[in-house]
């Protein structure tokens, strides 16, 4: 099983507009609301592509009612932590038509008590035992200290799972601390993890294989439609992503790391690993809304990706 962790839960409601303009009335042509958050738009790739997932981490009030009775409606197995701290948030995404840009409002959501936290690192130990893959992503929520997925990592490890880490600022840095198993930075994220002009990429395979020489079996560094930079146990990768018309790239990384993770607890190649999850990321961006994938997207776009060793 692949365990998702989202401590930071969301409802995403995406707005589509024909023009969007700062300070002026615009109405909606339409409106989508999904159980969000990086951890379930993970899960929610996983279970489209066939694959056995169990989401987990933290949700409150109606907004996390909202949160499970999504899940439940699309077949995916859910085991939350209740906060009594306030509503699990709302991310707005505001589509605009002419021109095609995408503007985001992300809430900071519920403030989580040191008891909540507790039991959240119970339950994800809990689960870990009987997990191939625990993925924790996203940010964290107030009240949760920045070593949390540091520690959270330690206990997956105890447990026998393999931890993914997507996050950014102070929760990344102090989670490599603990070595998880795969690591995926951003161009932004990369830059201030590694200190390196991630452009330059020479220093960027540099930066990578001094990273993976410290215990970190995986590290990709995502680029949008350049595609990927990767390195896994010593070896590094150029990864072409195929060319497309994007229509909706919120949710892309997430779904990359969904494919990492099929592919990891499939026990595939390297670079097959690599090829499905550009693949599953580029047939993200086809659809309208994070974390929608079709099959038949991710098997055509699978033979447009090219890999090279660096």
């Amino acid at each position: 099983m692949i365990t998702t962790v989202t401590l930071n839960a969301a409802i995403d409601k995406t707005y589509y507009v024909d023009t969007f303009v700062p300070g002026r009335v615009s109405r909606a042509d339409r409106v989508l609301a999904v159980p969000g958050g990086k951890g379930l738009n993970v899960a929610r790739v996983i279970r489209t592509l066939g694959y056995e997932t169990l989401a987990t981490g933290i949700v409150g009030g109606n907004n996390g009612n909202f949160i499970r009775t999504g899940l439940d409606r699309i077949g995916i197995a859910h085991d939350f932590v209740t906060t009594i701290g306030g509503e699990s948030r709302l991310c707005l995404n505001i589509i605009s038509q002419h021109p095609c840009l995408s503007t985001e409002i992300l809430e900071p959501g519920p403030k989580v008590s040191e008891e909540e936290t507790k039991a959240v690192f119970a339950k994800v130990s809990m689960l870990a035992a009987v997990s191939d893959i625990v993925v924790l992503s996203g940010s964290l929520p107030a009240g949760m200290p920045s070593d949390t997925y540091k520690l959270l990592i330690e206990r997956i490890r105890e447990q026998g799972a393999l931890p993914f880490l997507d996050s950014s600022t102070a929760a990344l840095r102090n989670g490599l601390e603990a070595k998880p198993f795969l690591v995926k930075p951003n161009e932004d994220e990369a830059e201030s993890l590694l200190g390196v002009d991630v452009r330059n990429e020479e220093s960027l395979v540099k930066a990578l294989r001094h990273r993976m020489t410290e215990g970190i079996d995986c590290i990709v560094v995502t680029r949008g439609a350049a595609g990927s930079i990767a390195g896994f146990r010593g070896q590094c990768y150029r990864v072409h992503a195929p060319v497309i018309t994007p229509l909706n790239t919120v949710g892309c990384g997430d779904s990359f790391v969904a494919g990492m993770a099929v592919g990891f607890q499939r026990q595939w190649e390297i670079e097959q690993i690599l090829t499905f999850a550009t693949a599953v990321s580029a047939a993200n961006a086809l659809t309208e809304h994070a974390g929608e994938v079709y099959g038949a997207d991710v098997e055509r776009l699978s033979k447009e990706i090219r890999i090279e060793r660096i």
